[in-house]
């Protein structure tokens, strides 16, 4: 194990990480040594955001009474202490809002100890995602639309006492609420933007401002004490949201050494993680999403800062939004692709989770002042980061068969259905075993889709980032690539072949684990046609198809039906078919049981062929 992580992750990152992890214990050991690492910081401006506050009431006063209801429904509710987590569950923190327990587990964690004495994972507390969660503040966006809705002082009061309370039960650094540098960034973000919209409101009074100036003095410090775990040891989308926050916290202390220096930064971790062809190397469109809304934030505050990033993290930063809307169904959304923890840190539009084009959306205008997609609701995030009040012009991006080689991911249009397909040629550690996993959509319909994620400190969790949560093969019960913890996935597999056109795809992963799987998709007149081979030591192998629609089995063909219709028939040509329960997780902590279609096959000297033609209904 030691050897693959060392050679798959680099001597740097192990040294970073045995680093970091001995700065723990020794502050666990030597409470003073705690000082040596910390940094002096001094508030001394917090008006970094300026909204159009009026041209975002117009636009939410021009909603239905129904989206309206829900955004006013969810803030009312927030006033109570009962939070919307993940995206999509209501989680009651009691009131007065305990900052410090989880309403998963119905424990506390503990307040009045350091917040390196507090572990990551702990059976009694479950996921600490769940504390953190109210303390994220993604609330605080309810609170200030629905005030520009109703005109109701209350939400700036619930945003008010909420602030001083949180404050007044999380001294630093005590507490889970300053174990994530992210976790603070965001913290600091939501409660800047929506002081500006109050602010602006004439609402806001001084002890308000000493409060606000407080929260960002407190997670300034966090982020910039312990920058080098999200730099050195983490390097995914938490070194952007820190990267961030040192940005802002440089720029209300009126540091512009350390803001330049935050700059330069932010330009060389897009080079690093973003691709050519706008993969993301997190390898997780939950996660990529999540960090494009990072970069809506550094183009709005440039308005302030005076800097911006450059035009080859723009265009980077472009060509991933791109790739995002090749992958796109017509309903917005996208594969569940990846690690997916439910993170959408910033609401601010009426569309559901699972909706992309907000985002999508704002980030391809900032960047080339012409929209995605056509006027619709998801245009209130383009007005909370861009002062865009007209209409502005649309491009005529075309979705097509496209291959994004250097992050493996493939799409082959046919009609009214896409397929993507998984081979990732690892550049960073990978977090699922989905080697040569597809997604079959149409009409709007995930047909064959991915298990998700659930929660990374669950045993669903580990099953459904496995081999088996994914639509591809496994050998005799052998892993795509081997585990340790919650995220270290060591032993890589790689590829080789690859080769896409308009109307195939066909590439091999080799595992070092023993086997060896090619894959073979071919666009037909009515859908497609899977070859697949495997070649490996072993008595079986068995090929996985998740959906969440009813399955009919007669034969060797399975039908998917929605509603007593017919959406897709797969006739197979080789092996025995058997129907199993499975789960999905489409938002963090919230599964939904669908079926998984197993077909097994005898390996015969070796080796295994089969076939899959897959009928898309009209």
């Amino acid at each position: 194990m030691f050897k693959s992580v060392l050679t798959e992750y680099g001597a740097g990152w192990v040294i970073n990480r045995f680093l970091y992890s001995a700065k723990l214990k020794i502050m666990v050991a030597i409470p003073a040594v705690e000082r040596i690492f910390e940094k002096k910081v001094e508030v001394k401006r917090i008006d970094i955001f300026n909204f159009d506050v009026k041209v975002i009431k117009s636009f939410l006063m021009e909603l239905s009474e129904e989206k309206q209801k829900e955004i006013v429904v969810i803030a009312d509710k927030a006033i109570d202490g009962i939070i919307t987590g993940f995206s999509s569950i209501e989680m009651d923190f009691c009131n007065p809002i305990n900052w410090h327990y989880s309403p998963i587990t119905n424990k506390e964690s503990k307040k009045n100890i350091k917040w390196y004495r507090i572990p990551d994972f702990d059976d009694k507390i479950g996921d600490i995602k769940a504390v953190w969660e109210a303390s994220r503040f993604t609330h605080f966006f309810y609170f200030a639309r629905a005030y520009l809705i109703t005109g109701d002082q209350k939400y700036y009061i619930a945003f008010s006492d909420q602030l001083k309370q949180w404050l007044s039960d999380n001294l630093y650094p005590y507490g889970a609420n300053y174990k994530c540098g992210q976790e603070c960034t965001l913290r600091m973000i939501n409660t800047l933007m929506v002081y500006e919209v109050f602010n602006y409101c004439g609402l806001t009074t001084l002890e308000d401002e000493k409060n606000v100036r407080k929260l960002v003095e407190v997670c300034y410090k966090k982020v910039l004490s312990n920058f080098f775990y999200a730099h050195k040891c983490i390097k995914n989308n938490h070194t952007f949201s820190e990267i961030c926050g040192l940005i802002i916290g440089a720029w209300c202390c009126e540091d512009e050494r350390r803001l330049r220096e935050a700059y330069e930064l932010l330009d060389r971790e897009t080079e690093t993680q973003f691709l050519l062809d706008g993969g993301y190397t997190q390898y997780s469109f939950n996660y990529q999403r999540f960090t494009l809304q990072i970069f809506e934030c550094i183009y709005k505050i440039s308005e302030k800062t005076g800097r911006s990033i450059s035009d080859k993290s723009e265009q980077l930063i472009k060509n991933s939004a791109l790739l995002m809307y090749q992958v796109q169904d017509i309903t917005g959304d996208v594969p569940n692709y990846g690690s997916n923890d439910g993170a959408l840190i910033f609401p601010l539009t009426v569309c559901s989770y699972r909706d992309f084009r907000p985002t999508l959306n704002t980030l391809h205008f900032l960047i080339t002042g012409k929209r995605l997609y056509k006027q619709g609701d998801y245009d209130e995030e383009l007005l909370w980061f861009s002062n865009e009040s007209e209409a502005p012009l649309l491009a005529e991006v075309e979705r097509t068969s496209v291959a994004f080689n250097q992050v493996g991911l493939y799409t082959l249009r046919h009609e009214n259905a896409f397929m993507m397909i998984c081979l990732n040629d690892f550049s960073a550690r990978p977090s699922h075993m989905d080697g040569l996993h597809i997604d079959l959509w149409s009409k709007g319909r995930n047909i064959f889709c991915d298990s998700g994620t659930y929660s990374y400190a669950s045993e669903l969790g580990k099953q459904l980032s496995s081999t088996a949560g994914h639509n591809t093969v496994k050998i005799d019960g052998l892993e795509q690539m081997n585990k340790w913890g919650a995220f270290l996935i060591y032993d890589w597999y790689f590829c080789k072949d690859v080769k896409h056109a308009q109307n195939s795809f066909s590439g091999t992963i080799i595992s070092k684990n023993g086997y060896e799987h090619t894959r073979k998709i071919q666009i037909t007149d009515h859908g497609y046609q899977i070859d697949d081979e495997v070649c490996g030591n072993g008595d079986y192998c068995e090929f996985y198809f998740h959906t969440p629609y009813d399955v009919r089995i007669i034969s060797d063909e399975v039908g998917i039906w929605n509603d007593n219709k017919l959406l897709c028939s797969v006739t197979v040509w080789n092996g025995k078919i058997r129907l199993e329960k499975a789960y999905r997780s489409l938002y963090y902590l919230k599964k939904q049981e669908i079926n998984c279609i197993v077909i097994k096959c005898s390996l015969i000297n070796k080796k295994c062929r089969t076939r899959f033609e897959m009928k898309i209904s009209n």
